[in-house]
């Protein structure tokens, strides 16, 4: 096997914290950039939804139906990343949140969102696995607009519940 070829595999196994190397390795030049970075969704026109999602599978999913309904779309690949692109200045219309993700998990984001008066504004909505009452009613105290089990839920139901919240503002 070739060294570039080990080293594509290397990475495939062994994948690192940072997505957007990852996607530029898969990403064909003809195809526009998956992660777009315009913080000021207003001069689009677009509204900003942010995906904290670490299973790019689910992310890559949710991209493409946001994106087709017509808003801009930021993926963080993990609770640490989402805190760190809202800390930059970018400033989503609703925040995709899952809970179990390495770094720091959305509960804890949750927990961070509420305590920054900037973000304490944006409306987060939980799409994760986790189906207990315990942590529903956790991520509610916590200020998160709904709770959303990915089982129970096809990408076109979860964003007929994201335009609920981000049609509020």
């Amino acid at each position: 096997m070739s060294e570039e070829k080990q080293n594509n595999v290397n990475d495939l196994q062994n994948p690192s914290d940072n997505r957007d190397i990852q996607k530029s390795q898969f990403s064909s030049p003809l195809e526009p950039d998956v992660i777009k970075q315009d913080t000021d969704s207003t001069s689009s026109g677009m509204r900003t939804i942010m995906v904290a999602e670490d299973d790019m599978f689910i992310s890559d999913i949710y991209d493409v139906k946001l994106t087709s309904a017509g808003y801009n779309v930021i993926i963080a690949n993990n609770g640490r990343d989402a805190l760190e692109k809202l800390s930059s200045g970018i400033h989503p219309h609703l925040l995709l949140l899952d809970i179990v993700m390495p770094y720091m998990d959305g509960f804890d984001v949750l927990e961070a969102i509420a305590k920054n008066s900037a973000w304490q504004n944006i409306p987060v909505v939980l799409l994760t696995n986790l189906s207990q009452k315990e942590d529903i009613d956790r991520a509610l105290e916590n200020g998160a607009k709904d709770y959303l089990i990915k089982s129970h839920f096809t990408p076109s139901e979860v964003l007929t519940k994201v335009e609920k919240y981000i049609l509020k503002d």
